[in-house]
């Protein structure tokens, strides 16, 4: 039975449209999803907010990671995504980086604490805080901290959280805000310090299916909740907010 399975699959290809900050983990998950099943993947990696957008205007895929609730909760408002399928999968954290070579060390992230002028003559790379979820978590995050009316004029805002990565590693923004994980990343940048859990909402990564999803989505999701998915996501240092299934 089992070696029957993988005949129609070869033909079968599945369109996954992830978040930017998930590229590294996911072609790993990816690679390991196809070697099980034989299912191919095609993943698509943007900023959540395009992503959604792209699935508003029709653009074909089978599953949908979103960085943030928000977004879910917009794709299953216009009905992107079957409601019944979302599981809010995985987590992480919101830091602050610097160029690997940077005088910057450990930075101090509290009420007050001084980005601006942290950034110098330079500024803050931040993915959009108005559309992305990574920009929208350093903007509550600032926020709460009391320092987001000092810091806005000094934002370099991304299209996504990897592109406002790449402005440090290539030295130019002094500082920016990411992810944990894409600063693990990337070598030529390193964390000076990690935003309070209590500054910004939890940063939580939801996934489901989207309503024409081929039938070997569920498969995806499936093995998107094992202990071995669990073990790939954590090596790139997402937490897994989930009780693996076998």
């Amino acid at each position: 039975m089992v070696a029957a399975q993988p005949a129609p699959a070869q033909d079968t290809t599945l369109t996954v449209f992830a978040a930017a900050s998930m590229r590294n983990a996911l072609d790993d998950f990816n690679a390991q999803f196809t070697k099980a099943t034989g299912i191919k993947v095609t993943a698509s990696y943007a900023a959540t907010s395009a992503l959604a957008k792209q699935l508003e205007s029709g653009a074909p895929a089978d599953v949908f990671i979103s960085a943030d609730l928000k977004w879910m909760d917009y794709a299953i408002d216009k009905k992107l995504v079957k409601p019944d399928t979302r599981v809010n999968l995985l987590g992480n954290e919101l830091v602050l980086i610097a160029a690997k070579d940077s005088k910057l060390d450990k930075v101090a992230i509290g009420k007050g604490f001084d980005i601006a002028k942290l950034a110098g003559d330079g500024r803050i790379a931040v993915a959009d805080v108005k559309a992305v979820p990574a920009g929208r978590y350093a903007k509550a995050a600032l926020t709460s901290l009391g320092v987001f009316d000092k810091a806005e004029p000094k934002l370099a805002q991304a299209e996504n959280v990897r592109a406002a990565l790449a402005y440090v590693s290539r030295g130019e923004t002094p500082v920016g805000i990411v992810y944990a994980t894409d600063a693990k990343a990337d070598p030529g940048v390193k964390v000076v310090g990690v935003f309070p859990e209590d500054s910004h909402p939890p940063v939580t990564y939801p996934v489901a299916a989207t309503p024409n999803a081929r039938t070997e989505a569920a498969k995806y999701l499936q093995m998107l909740r094992t202990p071995a998915a669990r073990t790939t996501f954590e090596k790139y240092g997402f937490s897994f907010l989930i009780k693996p299934t076998t």
